[in-house]
């Protein structure tokens, strides 16, 4: 299958990357174009997913921009890498556990290459490092599903500001924290483009 491979160097606006996400399903359910892999860096934002609470917000001057894809309130910002692709199961499996399954073994063996072992958690959706007693989230996933056109992504802390999350409940999970590659004492990731983009091809090519 072709997946047509996009990075993005300059930030690119939320709004602006879910016109032309939402353009691309279309195009794909369609046919007229393949599927895609899409990498950038977002200008600081909060965003709400289909499961999102005002009770996620700690600090209530916080605007959030309400999202079509799963799960509930999360931050993207520089140093954070998102990772959009729009996958066509009518042409694969449909099937949604499946999916997911695959997304975090990318995840995780991204995270490999840098000798960092994580995990996915059953009850809580996401990419985690450390011990069960003291876990956290490097990267979190959000899916949505539109006449079996899967879309959206997930997003992988590199060397973002942290702090940013001290106002929100990251994804509804209390009493856990937030990590990045840069926390754990990771220092040259350059080449996490290439890393991100073959792990992912890997697995979905």
């Amino acid at each position: 299958m072709t997946i047509e491979v996009k990075n993005s160097v300059k930030s690119i606006d939320y709004d602006e990357s879910m016109k032309t996400l939402e353009k691309r399903v279309q195009d794909v359910f369609s046919g007229k174009k393949s599927e895609l892999l899409w990498l950038l860096e977002h200008n600081s934002v909060f965003t709400g997913g289909t499961s999102y609470k005002k009770e996620d917000l700690l600090d209530k001057n916080i605007k959030i921009i309400k999202t079509n894809r799963g799960g509930k309130v999360t931050y993207h910002g520089p140093g954070q890498k998102v990772v959009y692709f729009v996958l066509n199961l009518n042409n694969r499996e449909r099937d949604i556990r499946k999916l997911i399954y695959k997304i975090e073994t990318c995840i995780i063996d991204v995270l490999k290459e840098y000798n960092i072992h994580s995990y996915a958690d059953k009850k809580n959706i996401g990419i985690w490092v450390g011990n069960k007693d003291k876990s956290m989230k490097i990267a979190a996933i959000g899916i949505r599903i539109k006449k079996w056109i899967a879309y959206h992504g997930f997003s992988l802390n590199i060397s973002n500001d942290l702090t940013k999350y001290k106002g929100i409940i990251p994804c509804g999970i209390k009493n856990k924290g937030i990590t990045s590659l840069k926390s754990l004492g990771i220092k040259d990731f350059r080449n996490i483009e290439k890393i991100i983009i073959k792990k992912f091809l890997d697995i979905f090519v």
